[in-house]
């Protein structure tokens, strides 16, 4: 690993740790100038293909889904880091199935419920979108659902 300071090529590693989701992290320092940073590893698992409501595809996109996410959070106690856990978690359990194609709707799906348990007003705010809660019975409804 090549250190970012002077661009030895060459530095060792001090302390290594996992998170959930695989990831590696590591804490090394630079053989030359003694500098200390860190490095993050993960594995690369593919992502299958989105089927969008058009029929058209597309490939999975993590920033995508972080900006909606943040527009729901938006002035709401949710960290940046939650949303990019839930996008992390999201990401996992889409690499877990195994396939090569993924209907958007099991995305809107899995998204939502991470939503509910973070914050509910957020889940109000994408369900509002994501749900076509067109009219205030409707929003009612599941604001009702939300509360039992």
């Amino acid at each position: 690993m090549r250190c970012p300071y002077c661009q030895y090529k060459s530095s060792k590693v001090v302390d290594t740790s996992h998170d959930r989701q695989g990831n590696i992290r590591r804490r090394r320092e630079c053989l030359d100038c003694k500098q200390r940073f860190s490095s993050y590893e993960r594995p690369i698992l593919s992502t299958p293909l989105i089927v969008k409501q058009d029929k058209s595809r597309e490939n999975f996109n993590p920033e995508k889904l972080k900006r909606g996410l943040a527009i729901s959070c938006a002035k709401r106690p949710v960290s940046a880091a939650d949303i990019e856990r839930l996008v992390g978690q999201v990401e996992t359990e889409l690499q877990k199935m195994g396939k090569s194609e993924v209907s958007s709707r099991v995305i809107g799906d899995k998204v939502i419920e991470g939503l509910k348990e973070l914050d509910q007003v957020a889940y109000i705010r994408y369900a509002i979108v994501y749900l076509q809660l067109d009219d205030l019975p409707a929003l009612q409804a599941e604001i009702d659902r939300l509360l039992e």
